[in-house]
């Protein structure tokens, strides 16, 4: 029955015209959504109950309602349940089959390359994210527990067990680079849990520019992919072995030294092709345990940045583990694995939420901003929670 006053409206109306899109459409607007759409060859050719740029924020809003139901976060979706609960005459709620069918018609490659092409650093220039005037990023892998499933077995694999018993889940790699004063993740890539991080990491270059400072943990170095990272123009702060040779050519005030890195021992001793970095070394304790750091840095001056402020920076390497965290812990939830039970469907969904992160992120970086704060120190996990409640309390209009 509907409300007393309300009038139906002349033209008929599409469940797709009332779409809730709150946060997600101010950091992923609707004229870039199409846009991508467009440009992957995702677009309909005839009108449907679910489009691919409503299937797009659809897939974003199950990233921030990981333990909903499928019907459910298209409720949220929605524009507001009251206005559901008085137009039942005029449209019916797509089934799971029916929503399912729409995702595969979406498929992977438009969530990639929105996220792609919005998530980009914002981070204002403060102490804690600069050095030297260039913007701290880190680079670091993790992995998503996936759905069960013969497919997502063969596709991804799964960690090995020292018992005759498989682990519990498979799971897909996830490498992320990292904005370290705002935990936006500005770039990713995905693949197989039996594909090492180094492997993935060259799909990452194209995101580092000279504006930059790169930190990296000791297991991404090798002679290729240092030499690689510095031809994209940014520094770098990179953590190697500690029995690593590095000749000592010129020693610095502050410890630190320039040295060269080669490609193998022949190439050292003939000189051939070497790498100019400068050496920091330290120790951090508590008193009870210490650890030896060896960083290697493309910059080789020590008037622009000295070997403590490299050191002090490096510790802000460990941001990167606080942003996954958020993802994977507060985002998703922690014993909640990702919903989905063909590849596709997981590296549409993985990219789901980079998207829904990065546009919570922003979201946080804009308050901060205006009230002059911190952003990691606004709670992601409140912001989470509002911008759940916005997607179900505040219509939108799709234009």
């Amino acid at each position: 029955m509907a409300r007393s006053g309300w009038m139906k409206p002349v033209e008929p109306t599409r469940l797709s015209d009332h779409v809730s899109l709150g946060v997600l459409a101010k950091v992923f607007p609707p004229s870039l959504v199409n846009e991508v759409v467009t440009k992957v060859g995702a677009g309909e050719q005839r009108s449907r109950l679910l489009p691919a740029w409503m299937m797009v924020y659809y897939v974003m809003a199950l990233a921030l309602h990981a333990a909903a139901s499928y019907e459910e976060v298209m409720r949220n979706l929605l524009g507001g349940l009251q206005w559901i609960s008085h137009r039942t005459s005029e449209w019916s709620m797509p089934t799971k089959a029916a929503i399912f069918k729409a995702r595969t018609r979406l498929g992977a490659p438009v969530m990639i390359e929105l996220f792609d092409q919005a998530a980009k650093p914002f981070g204002l220039q403060t102490p804690r994210g600069f050095l030297a005037g260039l913007r701290l990023v880190s680079v670091d892998g993790t992995t998503m527990d996936l759905a069960d499933t013969p497919a997502n077995e063969r596709a991804y694999g799964r960690p090995g067990t020292n018992t005759e018993f498989k682990s519990a889940f498979p799971q897909a790699r996830l490498l992320g680079l990292v904005e370290c004063s705002t935990h936006a993740i500005i770039g990713a890539v995905t693949g197989p849990y039996t594909t090492a991080e180094n492997d993935m990491y060259p799909g990452l270059h194209h995101k580092l520019d000279s504006s930059m400072l790169l930190m990296a943990d000791r297991g991404f170095f090798s002679y290729r992919s240092f030499k690689d990272s510095a031809a994209t123009g940014a520094q770098l702060l990179w953590r190697v072995r500690g029995n690593m040779v590095l000749p000592v050519h010129e020693e610095f005030e502050d410890g630190s030294y320039l040295s060269a890195v080669y490609e193998g021992t022949k190439e050292r001793r003939n000189n051939v092709d070497p790498i100019r970095v400068r050496v920091v070394e330290y120790a951090v304790g508590d008193g009870e345990k210490t650890s030896e750091f060896r960083l290697l840095t493309t910059i080789l001056d020590p008037g622009i940045a000295s070997a403590r402020e490299l050191a002090e920076a490096y510790a802000k390497r460990w941001e990167i583990e606080l942003c996954f965290k958020e993802m994977k812990t507060h985002q998703r939830g922690p014993s909640v694995v990702l919903r989905s039970k063909t590849p596709e469907g997981v590296l549409q969904e993985i990219y789901g939420y980079l998207c829904a992160h990065y546009a919570l992120r922003t979201l946080i970086g804009e308050v901060a901003a205006e009230f002059d704060e911190d952003p990691l120190r606004i709670s992601f996990t409140r912001t989470l929670r509002a911008a759940r409640r916005s997607m179900a309390t505040r219509p939108g209009f799709y234009p």
